[in-house]
């Protein structure tokens, strides 16, 4: 039976509280596990105001304990974490006992200067107070010193371990072991196939053994709660928090994209959170028989790392492709071509999370060699396998015709990717593995950090746009309570858009190099020197500084590309400049920049600002012989682009030269002609020479006409005649009026002086042709007629001629 339209949308507004009421119920049953909860957590729950610190012989003591050099079998992510929390320790601590020295000197600057010999002793209690001060400033002393050079010696054994990983990641890519296809590989896996399953039983006869104590009769209806809690979430949580962000977010916000970005971060933090969730009551319910053993606790962590890393990934590629909805699909992609990519997310995510918990799950067992090559051979031909079938499908989506153009940053990570694919499956064939699973991670991660910051951007771009802009309803209220002018709010929130952009950049350069074990410290840290480089004089160039001269100068000037396309395109649109200011802008911008991103990466190659100066000076020979123009003409475009006396779009005329200003460079200028041919001028013409800048004014142009009659001529009517035709045309201004006058008799004629002012001086030819045109056919039509010779001009701005001499018009 059809619920009526009432009884439909009350049972719609009670599923929101119902999910809410199911999740507050298992969160309720959450388990306070006391035995399992690590130094670390109990550390934080302590007060945060005076987090306690240990000695500083407590933390020297820490620090000589560590490992000097990175084993194989050590962890030098957590060396190095581990290196850094006692460094930041000492910092602390030292920070801390700088400020009990000044406490302490400014109690004894309460005491007053120590007397001097001869002078009067000081009291006994004034006396003990001092020596107890100065003893015990004493001891702050020495602990500051070593608190600071214990956080020096931290600072140096990171940096060093920083350097012994990179190696040793470096040794690890270029490991050959026995391949995939040769008998070698198959026989030694075949050998320690026992060993290996025997190890993945123990483990899961500890996970069978923990789960079977938990569902005996004191703990199994909790268990079979837990089980049924994260059933019902995994299952029946995702739909309810899909629907639910369906129905709530899209009427509360406003019609715009901030819809469809936000609506995408929401599904993804809520199902990341309910499928954690879901596996956390699952591993709450094996816990329920006691404290699990140390594997298994390591297992618990490897599954929800695994779990939340698949479902933000599907998530993700779900929200982007978005292949059933296509109004909220945040990719420029056609339906065919998203449809087609559907499963490519899910894919992706099962595979990635798989891969790293079966080499986590190898890690805990302590599996042989043999299975660890296996795993990552088949992780990398998975994920390539893959990879390649979504650029072949992707591939087939670009050839549809309806498929919308693809950006440039998009080909070129489509061809890495290709490339990347190729080179794992090469690397697998050849018996790199390594270097082949490495490139697997990084493909499926570098997807997933890609597709993260295209949602990001979108999402701070059309926040940036509701909230600040004046298309905004928060952005119309500050334009109506402050009275900010609404394109000054459009400016801020574009600019703001822009900072944050630069910002996710930065962190995505940080994301991807999370795989190498790099974090944001190291991301801008110089790397270690390579032994074998060229050396030319004192000049050494190592292959790592021309790689990093190369990024340098690659991402320099792609970045400065993107700037003058983000200020031309997004920026100067909200604003009041005028385009040949514009212009010079973007101009400037791309030079000077070029020129920094040239001296970075040649203080990356090595060459410092003295050497650098050494070749300026060296060449100013040449340019004191053969390039004096050419440095004329550079110094006479910045002048150009400074002062700006000539700009884009202006009307010039430079001698026999007349045209339209279209582009300023910083040695020629360029100036289209009305044949629509361009003429190249050297800008030292336009400092040198006297140039007409015909709109530097004013940009109307004037149209004048002189008309002879014969003396009998009805002057009176012919005046109308000319001064209607004027009016008549549409491109002749009202204001300033046209006129018509007679500017006098010579011979037997009569010479009328006609003047109408157009908006451009571009417009004087076509709009005189038309009144020629128009006057002869009223002059016909009213029997009046020209008297030969008749003769016309055409003027921009010019004041008007001179009155003939008083001997002419006699």
């Amino acid at each position: 039976m059809r619920l009526p339209d009432n009884a439909r949308m009350q049972r719609h507004r009670f599923l929101p509280w119902l999910f809410l009421l199911c999740l507050a119920a298992s969160l309720s049953l959450w388990p306070a596990q006391a035995e399992n909860r690590t130094a670390a957590t109990a550390a934080a729950e302590q007060s945060a105001d005076e987090p306690p610190l240990p000695p500083v012989d407590e933390l020297r003591r820490q620090l000589d304990a560590l490992p000097q050099k990175i084993g194989e079998q050590d962890d030098g992510r957590k060396l190095l974490a581990e290196v850094n929390a006692i460094g930041a320790a000492a910092e602390r601590l030292a920070a801390r006992r700088t400020a009990d020295l000044a406490d302490v000197d400014l109690r004894l600057s309460g005491l007053g200067p120590a007397p001097e010999k001869g002078s009067p002793a000081d009291t006994p209690d004034v006396a003990e107070q001092r020596a107890a001060l100065n003893k015990q400033r004493t001891a702050i002393d020495a602990e500051l010193k070593l608190a600071r050079l214990v956080a020096v010696d931290a600072a140096q054994r990171g940096t060093d371990l920083i350097r012994q990983r990179r190696a040793q990641f470096q040794a690890q890519l270029t490991t050959r072991t026995d391949s995939p296809l040769g008998i070698t590989f198959w026989r030694n896996l075949r050998n320690s196939a026992p060993t290996d399953g025997a190890r993945l039983r123990a483990l899961a006869g500890e996970l069978r053994d923990a789960a079977a104590t938990a569902a005996q009769p004191p703990h199994r209806a909790a268990f079979a709660g837990y089980l049924a809690l994260a059933l019902l979430l995994a299952v029946a949580g995702t739909w309810a928090a899909e629907h639910i962000l369906m129905r709530v977010l899209p009427p509360r916000l406003p019609a715009a994209r901030l819809r469809r970005s936000l609506l995408a971060a929401s599904a993804i933090a809520a199902n990341v959170l309910i499928i954690s969730a879901a596996l956390q009551f699952v591993w709450s319910g094996v816990a329920l028989g006691g404290p699990l053993p140390e594997n298994l606790r390591a297992l618990q962590q490897a599954t929800l790392r695994a779990a939340a890393y698949a479902a933000f990934t599907i998530t993700l590629g779900h929200a982007l492709l978005s292949p059933r909805r296509s109004s909220w699909r945040l990719l420029p992609i056609s339906d065919g071509l998203a449809r087609r990519l559907a499963r490519f997310p899910w894919w992706m995510g099962l595979l990635s999370a798989l891969g790293v918990l079966v080499a986590d799950v190898n890690d805990i067992v302590g599996a042989s060699l043999a299975a660890e090559v296996l795993v990552h051979a088949a992780f990398a031909l998975l994920v390539s396998a893959t990879m390649a079938m979504a650029l072949g499908r992707m591939r087939v989506g670009e050839a549809q015709p309806d498929a919308p153009p693809q950006p440039l940053w998009v080909g070129l990570l489509l061809a890495g990717a290709g490339i990347a694919v190729a080179t794992a499956v090469l690397a697998v064939a050849l018996g790199f593995v390594a270097l082949a699973g490495t490139l697997a991670r990084q493909m499926a991660w570098s997807s997933v950090v890609f597709a993260s910051i295209y949602l990001l951007a979108h999402l701070t771009d059309d926040l940036c746009d509701a909230i600040l802009s004046s298309r905004g309803g928060f952005g119309a209220r500050i334009h109506a309570t402050l009275g900010i002018d609404a394109p000054l709010l459009d400016q801020a929130a574009v600019l703001i858009s822009g900072v944050l952009r630069v910002a996710l950049f930065f962190y995505m350069l940080i994301a991807l190099m999370a795989p190498f074990g790099t974090g944001p410290d190291e991301l801008f840290r110089r790397g270690t020197n390579v032994d074998h480089s060229l050396r030319i004089g004192d000049l050494a160039l190592a292959p790592q500084a021309l790689f990093t001269a190369l990024a340098v100068i690659c991402g320099g000037f792609l970045a400065i590309r993107m700037s003058k396309r983000w200020l031309t395109e997004r920026y100067f649109p909200h604003t009041t400049l005028e385009p040949g200011m514009r212009s010079s802008i973007v101009t400037l911008l791309g030079y000077v920049g070029g020129v920094l991103v040239i001296a970075v990466a040649l203080a990356g190659l090595g060459i410092s600002v003295e050497r650098i100066a050494w070749v300026a000076s060296a060449l100013s020979v040449g340019i004191g012989f053969g390039l004096q123009a050419i440095v004329q003409n550079f110094i006479s475009g910045l002048i150009l682009l400074a002062e700006r006396p000539v700009k884009v779009g202006d009307w010039v005329v430079l001698g026999d030269t007349e045209g339209d200003v279209r582009r300023v460079n910083v040695r020629a200028t360029e100036i289209q002609l009305g044949d629509r041919s361009t003429v190249i001028v050297p800008n030292s013409e336009f400092i040198t020479k006297t140039v007409r800048n015909v709109t530097a004014g004013s940009a109307q142009g004037r149209v004048l006409l002189r008309l002879p009659a014969p003396l009998d001529t009805d002057a009176r009517r012919m005046r109308e005649l000319i001064l209607q035709a004027f009016q008549a045309h549409q491109a002749v201004l009202e204001a300033p009026a046209p006129s018509v006058t007679l500017e006098g008799i010579q011979s037997g004629t009569l010479t009328f002086l006609a003047i109408g002012y157009v908006g451009s001086p571009r417009d004087v030819g076509g709009v005189r042709s038309d009144l020629l045109f128009s006057i002869l056919d009223a002059l016909r039509e009213a029997g009046l007629a020209l008297s030969p010779p008749a003769t016309t001009s055409v003027a921009q701005r010019e004041p008007p001629p001179e009155p003939p001499p008083l001997s002419e018009r006699t």
